[in-house]
């Protein structure tokens, strides 16, 4: 039986160590605290298909350590709402504005995104969220209150990184459930689940290639600095973080497992 394994406390804990950027810039070319399967050019495309300016106002569902939104209040001056599940990383990401002279752009809370979201109605022109869906139970009450929260016309992009497309075994399903809670779903469900919310979904794209690749560069960038990593995190959850690193790589590689990016408007 695959035992949990924490990835996300270990990651976002010790976001500022030297090694786990290594990891990060190794992984993605850029560092942005990352612990998904977004890589360097779709994060430099989310901003325009979101239609963001310096005038916007942004909501990102499960921000992480918060380096994403950070970089966009920078790059583009937009104000940015990030929430996150994670004390560690709600905490990380408060830092991390601070210290970039953000702090007036960027605020971070913690919520749980399965729940009734404390914001106003119609009150963002842009919403986003990166493989934060398949953790989240429920996903139509999430996508009705995302089109609540929308301005009319307003964006909204998600990541899906758990579309079952070929015979997955129980094993499998195990070991890439193993650092948190997954919800797994067969092509079609996402699309008319945004369909029913009222949202218009402008595209759906498949970039399984991406978390193809971006899991074998995390899993070599970790496994060349095992000893290091080992005496943080423990032998055990060292190797349990790369077994679930080789089970994304060979699920999506082999495209039994797929990843969607959707853009949709209110």
């Amino acid at each position: 039986m695959t035992s949990n394994v924490d990835l996300y406390n270990t990651s976002y804990g010790n976001y500022a160590l030297e090694t786990y950027s290594e990891i990060r810039r190794e992984t993605y070319g850029e560092d942005y605290g990352q612990t998904s399967w977004v890589s360097t050019e779709e994060s430099h495309e989310i901003p325009e298909l979101l239609q963001l300016s310096s005038s916007s106002s942004a909501l990102e569902i499960g921000c992480g350590s918060g380096g994403y939104a950070v970089d966009l209040a920078k790059r583009i001056g937009c104000r940015i709402t990030g929430f996150e599940i994670n004390a560690a990383g709600v905490k990380t990401a408060t830092a991390l504005a601070e210290k970039e002279n953000v702090g007036d752009l960027v605020k971070f809370e913690q919520h749980d995104a399965a729940e009734k979201l404390p914001y106003e109605e119609n009150s963002f022109d842009a919403i986003y969220s990166t493989d934060v869906f398949c953790h989240v139970p429920m996903r139509r009450q999430v996508l009705d209150n995302v089109r609540g929260l929308l301005r009319p016309g307003g964006r909204f992009l998600f990541t899906d990184a758990l579309v079952i497309a070929g015979v997955v075994s129980n094993e499998e399903i195990a070991t890439r459930s193993s650092v948190g809670m997954y919800f797994f779903s067969p092509p079609g469900v996402n699309e008319q689940l945004i369909e029913e919310s009222g949202l218009k979904l402008l595209e759906a794209r498949d970039t399984t290639e991406s978390s193809a690749r971006l899991s074998r560069r995390w899993h070599d960038a970790r496994e060349k600095r095992k000893n290091a990593l080992i005496e943080i995190e423990g032998r055990d959850n060292f190797l349990g973080i790369q077994r679930f690193l080789e089970c994304v790589h060979t699920l999506t590689s082999e495209r039994r497992l797929l990843r969607f990016l959707y853009t949709c408007a209110k």
